[in-house]
């Protein structure tokens, strides 16, 4: 077993094979949902992988995901 010192072990989005392509529809419905909670506008031009750094952005803003 390794300590990852607390970090995430995922593959950062930056290093994703398709993280340039259009955000999943998933990923569309909750950043909508997250936005809408947080008083922010919804993007729906973002990458997967910018999508995946706005929903954890907006987790923590809004306490979601804890």
């Amino acid at each position: 077993m390794s300590d990852t010192g607390g970090t995430n072990p995922e593959k950062d989005p930056d290093d994703w094979v398709t993280g340039d392509e259009e955000m999943t529809g998933a990923q569309a419905s909750y950043l909508e949902t997250l936005s809408r909670e947080a008083g922010e506008e919804f993007d729906p031009s973002l990458t997967k992988a910018q999508a995946s750094r706005r929903i954890d952005e907006l987790q923590e803003r809004t306490g979601r995901g804890q």
